[in-house]
């Protein structure tokens, strides 16, 4: 075990020093944040954050381009955004928004109940993918029948079913609310998304970069920097470099600078990292249609075998905090179970199953992900121990994903992020036999009383007994592991002293709040 973390250090640390050397080409920053307009940002994020017309968001809510009618507070709870207020009626079945006043979106029209109807006549036209979170009817507002303008600023959802949960259901991106001028017959974009946020888009090349300016017309809090500039950098050594060389002065989204580097770059006074909890959780999907991982034994024999706190302190130097719940830390339901590892009991489970024979697996990495085949080599070493042979694959994402739905695995390394807060939607996906995961993750997970206690849970408006079935449902679950949550993330961002209040949120940094640090130091 000693030799294996030994020879994951040694890795990493041969990779810092070929970072450090190349950037040493460039020399030490001098003034190179020059090269930048003194009230312009650039940033980059490893995607491009706007992917534009074909894409059923346009942009990332992290972008504060679009807003929705809620959001979410620090707590990931649903708060108010272009709705300022609400009213649940009939158990959950009725629910009337209250609309902010005196907003207008980016080409000047008005924000009203006639917008947001027509937002609503779009979904309505079908699902619409996104590099982000689909947009779609039947998952945000399950049995809605009708949805209404009852005043210029007051809309009303009806729906077949009681929905007490809608509101974490439609916190950004349930909701999101564009001008109707954006959109063609189809409800595609038609031109660049115009939405009410404190930036607007200027600009986007795709792949490339984006250009966001200052919306001065925004109803809250105006934005503190004039123009940022996202530029897309995918290869974590070249956002790196860029960061170091001051080209760029901070790196967002997910996966924005890996924990090794994090640590690295925290070193040199130029520079800051700073983290928070993340809406991501990172897990092993293993193939519960086929031998062995159909026998439940078999799978918490793989979950004991792992030792969680060991992987998070090795390979992501505390930058993660170790699970087995499936339910993310950031979620207003989540329940706190302890991390179990007992090597000995996973032995006996697999035992059971394998009997004195071994059995070869295939384990499926994201190739794109520079620290996912350390993580699988060691996990490989300790399944071992249990009669597992692993053989690591790593593949093209696009690829794993069409193998994963025929089933042609046996382990795959997966991450799921948190479209919002909802513990009912978050769990549903995984446990119910219809669960979009379940389903194309090939999980083959079905409990009887899971699936009863999901059920009843969805008419409950009772929190403490919600909360009381949620904990059930998670204790089971994590019993039997339909999955392998190895831990859940962190967002780390980095950036250039140049800047202040450079904070991240679970999902992003509030651009709005950014500002120069020169001007105010």
């Amino acid at each position: 075990m000693e030799s294996m973390m030994k020879k994951l250090f040694l890795m990493m640390l041969l990779l810092i020093t070929a970072l450090s050397a190349g950037c040493g080409k460039q020399g030490q920053l001098q003034n190179n944040i020059e090269k930048h307009a003194k009230d312009t940002v650039v940033l980059a994020a490893y995607r491009h954050l706007a992917p534009g017309n074909k894409d059923g968001l346009y942009c990332s809510r992290i972008l504060y381009v679009w807003e929705p009618l809620i959001t979410k507070d620090d707590n990931n709870r649903p708060t108010p955004c272009l709705a300022q207020s609400w009213e649940m009626r009939d158990g959950g079945k009725e629910w009337i928004f209250h609309l902010r006043r005196d907003v207008y979106f980016h080409n000047g029209t008005k924000f009203n109940a006639d917008s947001v109807v027509a937002n609503f006549d779009r979904m309505k036209k079908g699902y619409k993918r996104s590099s982000f979170y689909g947009l779609n009817m039947e998952t945000y507002y399950p049995t809605l029948l009708k949805y209404e303008k009852v005043d210029e600023y007051t809309i009303r959802l009806l729906f077949k079913e009681a929905n007490v949960n809608e509101l974490y259901k439609m916190t950004d991106f349930g909701s999101p609310i564009y001008a109707p001028e954006c959109f063609d017959e189809d409800g595609n974009f038609r031109s660049v998304a115009i939405g009410t946020g404190p930036y607007k888009i200027t600009e986007n090349a795709l792949n490339k970069y984006v250009v966001l300016e200052r919306n001065d017309n925004y109803w809250g809090e105006k934005g503190k920097i004039k123009k940022f500039i996202v530029r897309t950098i995918p290869n974590t050594d070249t956002r790196y470099a860029a960061l170091k060389s001051g080209e760029i002065d901070g790196v967002l989204d997910i996966n924005a600078i890996p924990p090794f580097l994090a640590a690295e770059i925290k070193k040199d006074s130029n520079f800051s990292v700073d983290k928070n909890k993340s809406t991501m959780i990172r897990y092993l999907s293993l193939n519960g249609n086929k031998f062995p991982f159909n026998d439940v034994r078999m799978r918490r024999a793989v979950s004991l075998a792992i030792d969680r706190k060991n992987l998070v302190h090795g390979m992501y130097l505390d930058y993660a905090e170790p699970t087995i719940n499936i339910l993310n830390y950031t979620s207003p339901g989540y329940k706190a179970i302890p991390v179990a590892y007992d090597l000995q009991e996973a032995k006996r489970l697999a035992h059971e199953v394998l009997g004195d024979k071994r059995c070869e697996i295939t384990y499926c990495i994201n190739g794109s992900e520079p620290l996912q085949k350390g993580e699988a080599e060691l996990i490989a070493y300790w399944l071992q121990d249990i009669g597992l042979d692993v053989q690591i694959k790593s593949i093209e994402y696009a690829t794993l994903s069409k193998m994963m739905r025929k089933g042609e695995f046996d382990i795959v390394r997966v991450q799921r992020g948190l479209a919002n807060g909802d513990p009912f939607s978050a769990l549903y996906t995984f446990v119910m036999p219809d669960g979009g995961i379940n389903a194309s993750n090939r999980l083959g997970y079905n409990n009887p009383e899971v699936v009863e206690l999901m059920n009843r849970v969805k008419h409950i408006t009772d929190e403490q007994e919600r909360q009381s079935i949620f904990d059930r449902v998670q204790e089971i679950v994590a019993y039997e592991q339909p999955v392998i949550p190895l831990f859940n993330d962190m967002n780390i961002v980095a950036y250039n002293k140049r800047l202040k209040n450079y904070k991240p949120l679970i999902y992003g940094v509030d651009l709005s709040k950014v500002e120069l640090a020169e001007e105010n130091d």
